[in-house]
């Protein structure tokens, strides 16, 4: 939970982040490879996985943590399949990396330096 400044308050002081999903951009030319973890990373069928990989750009999980979705979107690369983490409230897409995605404030109820699509983690 994140503590929220003054009128971005929700009763009680505080509200859970947003959740970050999956979006798969390409299939890439390693196909099985893909299909494969994406059944790993969603529990669905061979045949539903196929279908997934084959209606790129497709959201392939549902809201997350961020270091979830940057997990799950790290070993789909590795695998030969193209993805990026995306906000869900500010539909940006998240950097995987250390550095700020940008200096624009989220449009949802963060402060700017709160919104972990604007400022990831450090990863000290």
């Amino acid at each position: 939970m994140i503590h929220l400044p003054n009128s971005s308050r929700l009763p009680g002081g505080c509200v859970e982040e947003p959740g970050f999903r999956v979006l798969l951009t390409e299939s890439g030319d390693r196909r099985t490879e893909a299909i494969r973890v994406i059944r790993t990373v969603t529990g669905l069928s061979l045949w539903n996985s196929k279908l997934l990989l084959d209606s790129a750009p497709v959201a392939v999980t549902e809201p997350d943590w961020l270091e979830a979705a940057q997990e799950a979107a790290g070993v789909l690369e590795a695998a030969g399949a193209h993805a990026a983490v995306v906000c869900d409230w500010c539909d940006r897409t998240v950097t995987r990396g250390t550095d700020p995605l940008d200096p624009a404030p989220c449009s949802g109820p963060w402060p700017p330096e709160a919104c972990r699509a604007s400022c990831p983690p450090s990863t000290d």
